[in-house]
């Protein structure tokens, strides 16, 4: 997301994106599509770009997350849901960790929400001229 704003004066393609990546268009044009879907982005049919659907200082890294996270119920952590039901472990386990799961997953998010993409956009620009 961060190329959206830093490329602002060119045309922003998911192959472009891909390249600076180095991932498959394929994989972008998916994350893209996720993005949208959370109103996140905007991409105009038959266009080549890509721009925000709102200010970037107003999207969350948690945002972001909750976009593309597609994991149950966002949740970071998961215990298997078949445990065999005659091991002590098995019986007990998802009940042991779960709010242990929980928690750091809280937390996790608390963290996200507090930085934004301008955050991570700033963070770059200052490495490039440091």
């Amino acid at each position: 997301m961060s190329l959206i704003e830093l490329n602002k004066n060119t045309v922003n393609t998911s192959e472009s994106i891909a390249e600076s990546v180095n991932t498959n268009a394929a994989v972008i044009r998916k994350i893209m599509g996720m993005l949208k879907k959370a109103d996140l982005i905007t991409v105009q049919p038959g266009v080549a770009g890509i721009q925000f659907a709102r200010d970037y200082a107003d999207i969350t890294l948690l945002d972001v997350y909750h976009a593309v996270h597609v994991v149950k119920d966002n949740e970071l952590f998961s215990v298997h849901n078949n445990p065999n039901p005659n091991c002590i472990v098995g019986q007990n386990i998802q009940g042991s960790v779960e709010h242990y799961f929980h928690r750091a997953q809280q937390a996790m998010e608390d963290e996200l929400k507090t930085m934004t993409i301008k955050d991570v956009i700033n963070d770059i620009r200052k490495d490039v001229h440091s």
